[in-house]
């Protein structure tokens, strides 16, 4: 069952993708830096307004803008753009330091462990992280809210860029990062 859903999948596809080949050319698309969807086949890029981020955990929350992550603590994180094939620095406020004041646990253990988080941006993409993969007590990758791109604000993919190190690729990197909300998981 699961190998003729997967071939139906394929052969829908594959016409898809002849479809869209014989369509007349348009202007070029230009690739997203990082997650989100895909710009191939000359779909254009949606207009994504961005607006501040929002954090929640249980009935607390946070509302963050660059300007007010600009006055915290930050680390910078240079990462390899498998896009744009250069090495990038972004510079931004570890994501765990904006949990903490919320009520997540600086230091989890036992049942904390169950907690996750949804980052989601502005054009309805979304990734899904635990709680000890952005924690630096449990995990040796670096997860950022980053609102620079090599000392410039970050542009098309801001103003606000969820970056983790560590993944081989930036598929769970959130393009106008708009929400962040954490959850246990049953």
């Amino acid at each position: 069952m699961r190998m003729r859903v997967w071939m139906a999948a394929f052969l829908v596809g594959l016409s898809v993708g002849a479809a869209t080949a014989q369509a007349p050319p348009q202007s070029q698309p230009q690739p997203m830096p990082m997650g989100g969807m895909s710009m191939d086949h000359g779909m254009a890029r949606p207009a994504v307004p961005a607006g501040p981020l929002k954090v929640v955990f249980g009935d607390k929350s946070a509302q963050w803008t660059p300007a007010a992550l600009a006055v915290l603590p930050h680390t910078s994180v240079t990462v390899f753009n498998i896009h744009a094939k250069v090495n990038q620095t972004y510079s931004g406020v570890p994501l765990i330091d904006l949990l903490i004041p919320l009520g997540v646990p600086a230091k989890p253990h036992g049942k904390d462990l169950r907690l996750y988080l949804v980052a989601e941006g502005s054009d309805g993409y979304k990734a899904v992280y635990s709680v000890a993969e952005v924690n630096p007590d449990l995990h040796d990758a670096t997860v950022i809210v980053a609102h620079s791109l090599d000392g410039k604000p970050i542009g098309d993919s801001g103003p606000l860029l969820l970056v983790a190190t560590g993944d081989k690729r930036p598929a769970r990197w959130v393009r106008n990062l708009v929400a962040i909300r954490v959850l246990a998981a049953e």
